[in-house]
C-alpha cells in the first residue's frame, strides 16, 4: 500500500521555526512550496538507507522472474503491483525473501546492482549507502568471491557511466539467526573478501522476536575492523529495541527508530549525540508500521532537534522512489525549497563518505538551490 503525493503542497500559515542539525546548519519549517515536485527532481541528494533487492524495479524482478521460472514471483510486471500489496510487516517479509529467490548467479548480483544505480542517477541521487544482504547469496550457492567482484563491477561502472557514488552495507537478516550473523560478521571482516565499498554493518529482518543485544559479538567484530554500525531498530518494535541498538550495538545511525517518538529521554540522547534516523515515510505505511502518514512521527523527530534523513527503503515494492519520500517530507514538515535543500545536506553530513565527498554534494546543492530561487 504505497503512499503518494499527487496533489500540489498548498502553503500552510504556520511561521518558520528553525530546528537545528548537525553543523549548526537549521532545517527551517516554513511555509510549503505550492509545488514541490519539479524542485525536488533535479535536487541532488544522498540515500542512506535502501536496500539491494528492494529497489529491484518491476522491469528488473519480471526480467529475474522469467530467468528462473521455479519462482512464485510474477514475471508481469503490473502483476507485481498487487504481489507488492503487504497485509502486514510479516507478509513485506515473505514478499520480499520471496525477490531475494531470484538472485542465484553472479550475473543475477551485477545485473541489479547496475540497475539500481541507473534508477538512482535518474533521481538525482549522487551518493548512495546501499545496503546489502549476503549471506542470502551465498547461502544459495553464490561464490562469495563472485559476489563481492559482481558488486564492486557494477559500482565502479556506475561511477563511472552514472556518476552515482556507491557504498555498502552489509547487513545481517535477524530471521536468520546467528549463522547469518557469523556468516555477515565473517565476509564483512575477511581481508580476502571485504569489497572497497564497504562502509558500514547492519542489521535487518523482523525485530519482534529477534532482540537486538544476541548480535552484539559481530557488531562487536565489525567496528573493530573499522566498519560503522547502522542497525535497524523501532520500526515494528518499542523505544526499548532503540536504546539496544545504542548500547549494545554502538549505532551511529538507526534504521527507522520510528518509535523514538514515544521515549522524550530517548530523542534528547538521539539529539544530544546526534545520530541520525534513516527514516522511510512511506516504508512505514506499506508495512502498517504507521497506520497513517498524519500520524507519522516525522515532525516530532523534527521539533525535538533530532538528525533526521529522508530514504526510499524498498522503493519499488512500496510503489515509490526517493523523489516521492521528499514531497512527502515537504508536506509533512511544511518545507519550502530552502528547507528541502537542507533536508537533502541532512543525509550528506550523516553519510560515511569522506568529507571531501560531502563539500562537493553540498556545494552542489547550495548551487542548484540558489539558482532555482533566482530563475
Amino acid at each position: 500500500m504505497a503512499v503518494l503525493i499527487d496533489q500540489p503542497i498548498t502553503r500552510t500559515a504556520a511561521p518558520p521555526r528553525p530546528v537545528p542539525c548537525r553543523g549548526g546548519n537549521p532545517v527551517t519549517v516554513q511555509p510549503a512550496s505550492r509545488d514541490p515536485h519539479a524542485f525536488i527532481a533535479g535536487l541532488p541528494k544522498a540515500e542512506l538507507h535502501v536496500h539491494h533487492v528492494g529497489s529491484a524495479s518491476p522491469r528488473i524482478v519480471s526480467e529475474l522472474a522469467a530467468r528462473h521460472p521455479d519462482s512464485k514471483v510474477p514475471t508481469d510486471p503490473e502483476a507485481l503491483a498487487d504481489y507488492f500489496t503487504f497485509t502486514d510487516f510479516a507478509h513485506f517479509i515473505q514478499v520480499y525473501l520471496s525477490v531475494v529467490d531470484l538472485i542465484r548467479t553472479p550475473e543475477d548480483v551485477r545485473l541489479l546492482t547496475y540497475e539500481i544505480a541507473r534508477d538512482m542517477a535518474r533521481q538525482q541521487v549522487r551518493y548512495a549507502e546501499l545496503t546489502l544482504t549476503p549471506f542470502s547469496s551465498t547461502r544459495r550457492g553464490i561464490d562469495a568471491r563472485a559476489f563481492m567482484d559482481a558488486i564492486e563491477d557494477a559500482r565502479k561502472a556506475a561511477e563511472a557511466e552514472f556518476g552515482t557514488v556507491l557504498r555498502w552495507c552489509f547487513d545481517i537478516p535477524g530471521e536468520a539467526g546467528l549463522e547469518s550473523a557469523e556468516e555477515t560478521a565473517r565476509l564483512a571482516t575477511d581481508d580476502r573478501l571485504r569489497p572497497e565499498g564497504l562502509v558500514s554493518f547492519g542489521l535487518g529482518g523482523p525485530e519482534i522476536g529477534v532482540p537486538r543485544p544476541q548480535f552484539k559479538p559481530y557488531f562487536d567484530r565489525a567496528i573493530a575492523a573499522g566498519l560503522h554500525s547502522v542497525p535497524h531498530a523501532g520500526e515494528t518494535t518499542g523505544p526499548e529495541t532503540v536504546w539496544d541498538a545504542l548500547t549494545e550495538l554502538r549505532a551511529e545511525r538507526i534504521g527507522h527508530g520510528t518509535s523514538s517518538a514515544r521515549d522524550p529521554r530517548l530523542l534528547a540522547h538521539l539529539a544530544e549525540h546526534r545520530i541520525a534516523l534513516e527514516v522511510c515515510p512511506t516504508s512505514n505505511i506499506a508495512t502498517r508500521a504507521v497506520r497513517t502518514l498524519d500520524e507519522h512521527p516525522l515532525r516530532t523527530f523534527v521539533e525535538a532537534g533530532v538528525l533526521v534523513t529522508i530514504n526510499s527503503d524498498d522503493p519499488p515494492m512500496f510503489g515509490t522512489d526517493l523523489n516521492s519520500e521528499y514531497a512527502v517530507a515537504a508536506r509533512l514538515l511544511g518545507l519550502d525549497e530552502r528547507g528541502l535543500a537542507e533536508l537533502a545536506k541532512n543525509a550528506v553530513r550523516a553519510s560515511f563518505l569522506d568529507e571531501a565527498g560531502k563539500t562537493r554534494i553540498a556545494d552542489e546543492i547550495d548551487a542548484y538551490t540558489q539558482r532555482w530561487l533566482a530563475s
